[in-house]
């Protein structure tokens, strides 16, 4: 289904009966309604516009179901949301991506998550050792600490 044609049957079902049906197609989807979706049940709205929005994302993707979830499960890795993470290994078992796969996909985002932990730490402790502990301006600008400049 089209961007033009989701809107037209929200406006047809009005937005409670949409996000029912939304829920349960996710249900059938799924195998279950995902946590984010229960906690918007009960705003009619706010359901629409994240399904209308996930929906826009995939149309104009030429990423196929498994690569999708691949992704989904590393990132969910990475954001340590055990529920996410979960989910999307259910459903890229359910499409038949290998455990090999998966855990690549994992230790992936593992290792994405350690480099951006160290390379904004080294940046960090970088940028303090610039920094006169006594004014905190930069080391060349100040001769309080005996190490500005002349």
């Amino acid at each position: 289904m089209g961007f033009e044609e989701e809107l037209d049957a929200i406006l047809v079902k009005g937005k409670d009966n949409a996000a029912k049906d939304i829920l349960t197609a996710v249900e059938k989807t799924y195998g279950e309604i995902p946590y984010i979706f229960q906690f918007m049940e009960y705003d009619s709205e706010l359901l629409i516009t994240k399904m209308l929005h996930n929906n826009a994302i995939l149309r104009s993707s030429s990423l196929d179901a498994k690569t999708v979830e691949l992704i989904s499960v590393a990132v969910s890795a990475a954001l340590r949301c055990s529920h996410c993470l979960k989910l999307h290994i259910r459903l890229a078992g359910n499409l038949g991506v290998p455990d090999d796969q998966v855990a690549a996909a994992i230790f992936l985002a593992g290792n994405l998550v350690n480099a951006s932990v160290l390379a904004t730490a080294a940046r960090d402790l970088d940028e303090e050792r610039e920094i006169c502990r006594s004014c905190e301006l930069a080391s060349e600008a100040c001769d309080i600490d005996g190490r500005g400049g002349d």
